[in-house]
């Protein structure tokens, strides 16, 4: 399993930005090893928020997104004490799902 998403959730008015940052080693299966083999393609497919349990983002990415990606998007209506849910899923079927507070 993955390391833990870091999520900072910041209200500023009606509006509430979102900054993510996640753990994966992102590998797009064009690289070769020290012994010339090709490293498998390995990578985000699917992300998707969550804003108090309704999707606010649906995003599909590709091998090349590098690795630990950064995202970061603006939601509104988000108020402090909120709860703002961050999923990804890979082409080997890991799966991760984190959650911040909106401060």
């Amino acid at each position: 399993m993955a390391d833990p998403m870091r999520i900072r959730a910041q209200a500023a008015g009606d509006k509430t930005t979102v900054r993510v940052l996640m753990s994966h080693e992102m590998e797009t299966g064009q690289r070769k090893d020290s012994s010339g083999k090709v490293i498998p393609a390995w990578y985000i497919q699917e992300v998707s928020a969550t804003h108090n349990g309704k999707p606010v983002l649906s995003a599909q990415w590709g091998p090349s997104v590098a690795k630990n990606p950064f995202l970061q998007f603006v939601v509104k209506g988000a108020k402090a004490g909120d709860k703002i849910a961050i999923s990804w899923l890979d082409n080997r079927g890991d799966k991760r799902t984190d959650e911040a507070t909106v401060s």
